[in-house]
C-alpha cells in the first residue's frame, strides 16, 4: 500500500496542479470582463469608471476572482517545483522564485484594482475632495493597475520560459509542453516590455500572444487528464540524486 502510495504522488500532484492551473484559467478570465477589464483597458478609462459605479458588487467580484486566482498560483509553484526538480533543482527553485515574486506584487496590486470604489464611495473622509479630483485618482488608480499587472507579469513570463525548458528537458512530459509553455513566456516578456516601451504596439501583439497562450491551455489538460509518467520520473529523479 506504501509502495503504491509514493508511486501515484508525482502523478496526484501533477493533477492537482491541473486542476488549480483550470481554475487559474476560469477565474483570470471572470476577472477583468464583468464590468470593468481594468488590466486590459488602454483606452477610455472614464467610461470603465462609469462601469464600475453602475456594478460595483460584480467589479469587486473580479478583485475576488484575482486572489483565487494568485492562491492557486501558490499551490501549483510549489507543486512545479516538486515535479521539475529532477531535471535541475537549481533552475527549478529559481522558476519557483519567479512564480511567488509574480503572486507577491500582483496580489498586492489587488489594492489598486479596490481603490476606485474606496475613492468613489461618498465615505465622509473624503469630503476635502472635489466630484472631479475623486474621479482622477480612480482613474489614476485604474491606470496603475494595468502596470501593477505588466510588471507582475515579467515575473511570470520569465517563469514560464524557464518551466518550459524544465519541461521540455524531462523524460516524463512531452517535449511539446515544455516548447508551448516557454513559447507563452517569451509572449507575455514581450507584450509587458512593450507595454512600457510601446503601449500602441501592444495591439498588435495581441493575436500572436493568444495563439503561443495555447501552451497553457494544452499542460492543465495534459496534467489532469495524463500526469506524469511515474516511471520514468523515478528513473530521472534517482538519476538526479547519483
Amino acid at each position: 500500500m506504501a509502495n503504491g502510495t509514493v508511486e501515484r504522488s508525482p502523478r496526484l500532484k501533477a493533477r492537482i496542479a491541473g486542476v488549480l492551473y483550470v481554475v487559474i484559467i476560469a477565474m483570470a478570465l471572470f476577472a477583468p470582463f464583468p464590468v470593468a477589464p481594468s488590466w486590459l483597458l488602454r483606452g477610455d478609462v472614464s467610461a470603465t469608471l462609469t462601469k464600475i459605479l453602475a456594478s460595483k458588487s460584480l467589479y469587486s467580484l473580479g478583485g475576488v476572482a484575482e486572489l483565487i486566482v494568485y492562491a492557486c498560483d501558490l499551490g501549483v509553484a510549489l507543486i512545479f517545483y516538486e515535479l521539475l526538480k529532477p531535471v535541475s533543482k537549481s533552475l527549478a527553485l529559481l522558476a519557483l522564485f519567479f512564480r511567488l515574486t509574480f503572486v507577491a506584487i500582483a496580489s498586492a496590486n489587488v489594492l489598486n484594482h479596490c481603490a476606485p470604489l474606496l475613492l468613489m464611495s461618498g465615505a465622509e473622509y473624503l469630503a476635502s475632495f472635489n466630484p472631479d479630483q475623486l474621479r482622477t485618482l480612480a482613474v489614476t488608480f485604474i491606470r496603475l493597475h494595468t502596470i501593477g499587472f505588466d510588471i507582475a507579469l515579467v515575473f511570470f513570463g520569465f517563469h514560464c520560459v524557464m518551466a518550459g525548458y524544465l519541461f521540455f528537458r524531462s523524460i516524463f512530459f512531452p517535449r511539446i509542453l515544455g516548447a508551448l509553455l516557454a513559447l507563452a513566456g517569451l509572449c507575455y516578456l514581450t507584450n509587458s516590455f512593450a507595454s512600457f516601451l510601446s503601449p500602441a504596439f501592444v495591439a498588435h501583439l495581441l493575436p500572436y500572444t493568444l495563439v503561443l497562450g495555447v501552451g497553457e491551455v494544452l499542460l492543465p489538460i495534459w496534467l489532469v487528464v495524463v500526469g506524469v509518467n511515474v516511471p520514468r520520473w523515478k528513473e530521472q529523479a534517482s538519476a538526479a540524486v547519483e
